[in-house]
């Protein structure tokens, strides 16, 4: 029997490509099995609100083969980026709300794609469960929504039937999971070769680019921020810094974590290893100089922190993203 996969077209400012992308992708293992002499194994149906949705300002509109009240029963709902305030994007579709999470009850998966996320926790499905979202707004999301489980770093997410994805055109990770999970692996394959995917892809690590989490209201801990992105290359210590600034050791840390979502040795790391990633990404520096220029004198222990935060050790972060080492 087909798996019913419904495909929302939320109103609003929706990311087309994860819509027409999901689309494609999931009809062409329908193909790909009928060529083979198999049966294809997805019903795809684009579910609306409405017979037309405009989208990005009128530029574009989609019709969508049927609406949420045409829907009795289904699979996997797949939700797209929805971008613009969350509390805009909930209260644009709002009916779909009670629908999804009537369908989810009823045996449905779901699949939030990027900064989908934030309209899924809206949902309160979320609650307690793991669950993914672009890097660029893990600490607006948290603020947003601190009974969810975010984590940082993963492509992908998977909890009580609950699928999301990290960052923009990771979606198409999801995808190969997604297909794998109902189709098989040597189908998942197959498509990946045809879409040229990078199949078992699991960490967005490597792309995150760390700015400082500064969109918060705690003027002191700005204050000590400030003063770690300008003194990194030294050694710095939570003692030292809560001397500097006038504050008990426990009453920085805990400041710190609320206003940041790290504590001060964990943001200290972050500020080392961008500046390191942006030497080892633009300069001839070899790994062991950028090391001491960001102030680290251990190698172990350089190479440890940068692959926990980056996903890739010193020389195949530089590898990847520097084009002089390349060429």
């Amino acid at each position: 029997m087909k798996k019913h996969i419904s495909i929302l077209i939320p109103k609003g400012h929706t990311s087309l490509v994860n819509i027409e992308g999901t689309h494609q992708i999931f009809n062409e293992v329908n193909s790909l099995l009928t060529s083979i002499g198999r049966n294809p194994v997805f019903d795809v149906q684009l579910v609306g609100l409405s017979r037309e949705t405009p989208q990005r300002n009128g530029l574009f509109k989609i019709s969508p083969d049927v609406l949420i009240s045409e829907v009795k029963k289904t699979d996997l709902i797949i939700i797209p980026a929805i971008h613009g305030p969350v509390e805009t994007a909930l209260e644009n579709n709002k009916e779909f709300i009670p629908w999804i999470i009537h369908q989810y009850k009823n045996g449905a998966e779901i699949a939030a794609m990027c900064i989908a996320t934030f309209f899924l926790a809206g949902t309160g499905l979320l609650n307690g469960k793991q669950c993914a979202t672009h890097w660029r707004f893990t600490n607006e999301f948290r603020k947003k929504f601190p009974e969810a489980n975010l984590v940082d770093d993963k492509i992908m997410t998977e909890d009580d039937g609950i699928y999301t994805s990290g960052g923009a055109y990771s979606f198409l990770n999801l995808n190969l999971y997604l297909i794998e999970k109902f189709a098989g692996r040597d189908v998942a394959i197959l498509i990946s070769k045809a879409f040229m995917i990078d199949i078992d892809k699991n960490s967005q690590s490597p792309f995150i680019i760390f700015q400082g989490q500064k969109a918060h209201e705690d003027d002191s801990v700005k204050k000590v921020q400030n003063y770690i992105e300008e003194n990194f290359r030294e050694k710095i210590s939570v003692d030292e810094l809560a001397k500097e600034f006038a504050l008990s050791r426990r009453s920085l840390e805990r400041r710190f974590k609320t206003a940041t979502s790290n504590t001060v040795t964990e943001y200290i790391q972050r500020v080392k290893i961008e500046a390191a990633k942006k030497c080892l990404e633009s300069t001839s520096e070899n790994v062991n100089e950028v090391m001491y220029g960001v102030g680290y004198s251990d190698p172990k222990a350089f190479r440890i922190i940068f692959k926990r935060i980056t996903g890739l050790s010193p020389v195949a972060y530089r590898n990847k993203y520097n084009p002089a080492v390349a060429a």
